[in-house]
């Protein structure tokens, strides 16, 4: 099963000091560069994979008086509720070390690690029960291990992360899991979606479909969290590409997007030869927060846009506020019983190999 994180190449940043971390880098490639060099401008949106719950935007929709039932149905598409055993253990691996665990131990460890305690109650029960049900059908470690303690995974700090809000949040929620057709459904989560989230094949490139991780609006995520812009040289953004293509670097065409509309794959362009990328190899070697970017040209006063093949060649990186009320609660009880996985059984998800970070 894939790494539940925003991003399958690094850690999970906080806040927006990986932003400032990335300018910063930005703008010493630009003070390097020749005058008259030619300027990369990357505009984007989001933070993370898009597949599944938005953090962020679960923040958004719980100030909105939205439940965690409500937050949980509406990224996780024709999903219900379903309880598993409290007898249920799961196996994390923490340094060299497996350590089994009873679940709800497991998930106290995790929620505050994953989300600010001082998060509106829905928010944090929705991470509890995303949380939950991503362990229980994890199998990271084969039959050795269902989860990693760290971004591999999601973050385990055992008792050093409970807090009485997020211990709340785990107890309000206890049991409960996400399923889909009466099994558990791989719940990935993520930082900030940009104002939509990811179908999961758009995305994790290769993945096969899942009816439950289709795009969604997001609509209460704040433009600060969610928009982003970075400049480098062309001299930089050639190093960090080299190998993709062949002379001196020209720039990137972007070829598909998906709905949301991060980018599915891009050429790199070069004076002697040019090859093609995926989204996330991209966004992975330029360091960047998500897939979701548009890319332009400085010279001089002049900004030109690169060529966009895609249906979405106009810039889109303004979350989406489009008021809509809440769905009526669903019934928090009364879903299937799931079983606890034995280890190293096939569990509902994404096939294909894992993804670090």
């Amino acid at each position: 099963m894939r790494a539940i994180y925003h991003r399958p190449w690094g850690r999970k940043p906080r806040g927006r000091l990986a932003t400032l971390a990335v300018a910063a880098l930005s703008s010493l490639a630009l003070l390097a560069a020749p005058a008259g060099a030619s300027t990369l401008i990357i505009e984007g949106a989001g933070d993370g994979h898009g597949v599944g719950m938005s953090q962020y935007g679960a923040l958004g929709y719980a100030k909105h008086g939205w439940s965690y039932q409500q937050i949980l149905a509406h990224y996780y598409t024709g999903t219900a509720l379903g309880t598993t055993p409290a007898t249920t253990t799961i196996k994390v691996l923490v340094g060299s070390k497996v350590v089994k665990l009873p679940i709800e131990r497991y998930v106290r460890g995790v929620v505050s690690a994953e989300m600010p305690s001082s998060w509106p109650m829905a928010a944090l029960e929705a991470q509890a029960i995303a949380s939950r049900t991503y362990a229980l059908t994890s199998d990271a470690g084969g039959s050795r291990f269902n989860v990693y303690s760290d971004t591999r995974s999601q973050m385990y700090l055992g008792v050093a992360a409970e807090t009485a809000a997020t211990t709340a949040a785990v107890a309000a929620t206890a049991g409960q899991v996400v399923t889909y057709a009466g099994k558990p459904a791989a719940t990935y989560f993520f930082s900030s979606s940009g104002g939509m989230t990811e179908n999961i094949e758009d995305s994790f490139i290769g993945s096969t479909p899942e009816p439950w991780l289709r795009a969604v609006t997001d609509q209460y995520e704040e433009p600060s969290v969610s928009s982003w812009k970075v400049s480098m040289s062309f001299g930089a953004a050639g190093k960090l590409l080299s190998g993709l293509f062949k002379g001196s670097f020209r720039g990137i065409e972007v070829l598909t997007r998906g709905v949301s509309p991060r980018i599915i794959s891009v050429n790199v362009l070069g004076s002697g030869g040019s090859s093609t990328v995926t989204g996330p190899e991209l966004a992975s070697l330029l360091g960047l927060q998500s897939s979701w970017a548009y890319f332009s040209v400085k010279n001089g006063k002049k900004v030109t846009r690169e060529p966009d093949r895609s249906s979405h060649s106009t810039a889109k990186t303004t979350p989406v506020h489009t008021p809509k009320p809440a769905p009526t609660p669903a019934t928090p009880t009364g879903g299937p019983v799931v079983s606890a996985p034995s280890a190293g059984a096939s569990k509902v998800g994404v096939t294909g190999g894992s993804s670090a970070g």
